[in-house]
């Protein structure tokens, strides 16, 4: 049970409905589609306990406290099909009132839900921008369909999604054996970790801009190992060369600028790390966004 007072800086309106928030927000504590360490399910809870002592202003001092943000809590299920179920209706019922979507993961399967019931709302296509290590365009783990590597290639399969070009890969530094075939003869939208160093994030998200300004609904996932296991040890599946903060938080200033509908911040993993840093990497992801969408949505 969660403690409403004092929630998300302040900003939680528990009485109100999604038709007067401004953000949507629901955890999904579910890590059953990992392939290697779990923990993620520990995510939504523990993030939440660390929202109540900080203030809702950006790091560029811009305050954002008129934001009214609704939590509807953790989607529980007995297993995973009523879980995603509930958690694709709700991601339907906020897309469809077009208020900006925060869910929190849980591993990176649990966007799958997130993505059917935002492709059920629209009519328009679909982009996703991609923040992480991976590519996640696995058919299958060990069988498993709906596992935290197969995000964008059961992303392929929505109505809205016309190829693989809706999608834009960003940060990614490894590739599983069954992707690269994949992969190998299609135009991707990719920045790797290593592009994004070299030439510096203000081409990075020119390029980003240029290749997904087309669409007029974007949703951005964020799993935490984009980040350099420096920055963000507590994940299941950390991968050495990954951005670094200040990247991150520069390249999501400049994806803020295109037509966001929603964003989640996967894979963190709270009881891999004693020290908590991926957990408070998240925390800042979320009012950062939050302060970029309210700029964007109230003072333009």
């Amino acid at each position: 049970m969660i403690k409403e007072e004092g929630l998300w800086a302040g900003l939680n309106r528990p009485m109100i409905s999604i038709e007067n928030a401004d953000v949507v927000v629901f955890g999904i504590p579910f890590d059953g589609g990992v392939s290697f360490r779990a923990g993620a399910k520990d995510g939504p809870r523990e993030l939440r306990e660390i929202t109540y002592s900080i203030y809702p202003i950006t790091e560029r001092w811009e305050s954002f406290s008129d934001l009214k943000v609704l939590d509807l809590g953790d989607v529980q299920g007995k297993d995973r099909e009523k879980i995603f179920k509930k958690a694709e209706e709700i991601a339907y019922q906020a897309a469809k009132a077009k208020k900006l979507i925060t869910m929190i993961g849980g591993d990176h399967s649990t966007t799958i839900p997130v993505l059917r019931g935002i492709d059920k709302a629209l009519e328009d296509p679909l982009g996703i921008i991609h923040l992480d290590a991976h590519f996640d365009l696995c058919d299958e783990i060990d069988g498993n369909y709906l596992s935290h590597g197969s995000i964008e290639r059961r992303a392929l399969e929505l109505r809205n999604i016309s190829d693989i070009r809706n999608i834009f890969f960003v940060g990614v530094r490894s590739v599983e054996a069954q992707e690269l075939p994949f992969i190998r003869d299609k135009k991707i939208n990719m920045l790797k970790a290593m592009d994004i160093r070299r030439q510096g994030v203000g081409k990075s998200l020119e390029r980003i801009r240029e290749k997904m300004k087309k669409f007029s609904r974007i949703y951005l996932t964020i799993d935490i190992d984009v980040l350099d296991p420096a920055y963000a040890p507590g994940t299941g599946t950390p991968q050495f060369g990954g951005l670094d903060s200040r990247e991150l938080l520069d390249l999501l200033y400049g994806i803020f600028e295109l037509p966001i509908i929603g964003f989640d911040v996967v894979e963190v993993a709270p009881g891999l790390d004693d020290s908590k840093i991926a957990l408070f990497a998240a925390r800042k992801i979320i009012t950062e966004c939050w302060g970029h969408y309210y700029r964007k949505k109230f003072n333009q």
